[in-house]
């Protein structure tokens, strides 16, 4: 087994949710509604502005606490600004301590307008520069966004990842080049997503060749054969499996193999479980990269992972298409939950 990997951290992103009704959320010391956090052991706050409160994920008793963040720096008054950076950098510090070898960066949600899109990126990027120690990894579905977090980027902390480019835009090539950037490459068609293995693999072929043929470096590659909810079909797991594989033996060892690995468990109870497990057997196959939460997945726990145990083995045969619907694993999380394993 491999172990050399490099993990693209996915935490600080406009998409990422917390439950009005869940523990990170509750009124400070001034009894004003926000999101707790903790730093160097002690309770920290960001409040939730008003202006959060009238938009649709808070009416639907959600709050997209890095969306919250990037709003307070942009628009808030000074100690919305104070507050925002705190939070911002304390989860780049958490994400770089636990392993983190690029930041990804993502602001999509922040708007539906590109100017605000592109103006959360530049100073995102900014904001995290200045306290990290890793370098970004500028995701987004739009190649403008992209290019404007690039420009931002003074390069300090080395060569920042595009996340990423598929064959419905390669124009994203561009900016690889341009700004000398490593590269994820998803194995999406023109048409939309693969249905199996084989297509995985011919996407992805399509897509290396057209990068080697810009002059991009096989090792700045990273590719994403794109990992699907195994509680929606039972081939998925297997999909990714066999593509990984070989993608490997077809591209050997200067070539990344990555992925969205926590897409696995969608959907599921005990999802670090089954993400742990996904990404053991994804190892054995030459995975070497994955777009993961570092302080949720540790690899030297995955990498010691009991293969006799209750938990692999039926997480194992769900992943391995062998349970329908995924009932096994539910049911048997279900029982261990009322103690009977």
């Amino acid at each position: 087994m491999n172990q050399r990997f490099t993990v693209i951290g996915e935490n600080i992103h406009a998409t990422r949710v917390l439950r009005l009704n869940g523990k990170r959320i509750e009124n400070n010391e001034k009894g004003v509604q926000s999101v707790k956090y903790f730093k160097d052991g002690k309770i920290k706050y960001m409040t939730i502005p008003q202006e959060m409160k009238e938009a649709q994920p808070y009416k639907q008793g959600q709050a997209k606490h890095f969306m919250i963040a990037i709003w307070k720096g942009i628009f808030g008054n000074s100690i919305d600004q104070e507050e925002s950076i705190a939070y911002i950098k304390n989860e780049v510090y958490r994400q770089e301590k636990a392993g983190a070898n690029f930041l990804d960066l993502n602001v999509d949600e922040m708007s539906h307008k590109l100017e605000i899109q592109i103006q959360s990126m530049k100073w995102l990027v900014r904001v995290v520069e200045n306290c990290a120690s890793v370098p970004p990894s500028i995701d987004s579905s739009s190649s403008e966004i992209i290019k404007a977090g690039l420009e931002k980027y003074s390069g300090i902390q080395g060569r920042p990842l595009v996340n990423s480019v598929a064959l419905e835009r390669i124009e994203t090539f561009d900016l690889v080049k341009q700004f000398d950037t490593h590269v994820i490459l998803t194995g999406a068609s023109k048409d939309g997503m693969p249905s199996d293995a084989k297509e995985r693999v011919s996407n992805v072929n399509n897509i290396v060749d057209i990068a080697i043929s810009k002059g991009i470096k096989v090792q700045d590659i990273h590719i994403d054969p794109l990992v699907f909810p195994i509680s929606v079909s039972p081939d998925y797991g297997n999909h990714f499996f066999d593509a990984v594989k070989e993608l490997r033996q077809l591209y050997g060892h200067e070539i990344n193999i990555s992925g969205g690995l926590s897409n696995v468990s969608f959907g599921l109870p005990r999802r670090k479980l089954v993400n742990d497990v996904f990404i053991y057997i994804c190892l054995q196959r030459g995975l070497d990269s994955g777009i993961v939460d570092p302080i949720q997945i540790k690899m030297n726990d995955i990498i010691n992972i009991d293969e006799a145990s209750s938990d692999f083995k039926i997480t194992e045969n769900m992943l391995k298409g062998r349970d329908d619907f995924c009932m096994e694993f539910i049911t048997y999380c279900r029982e261990g939950m009322n103690g009977n394993n």
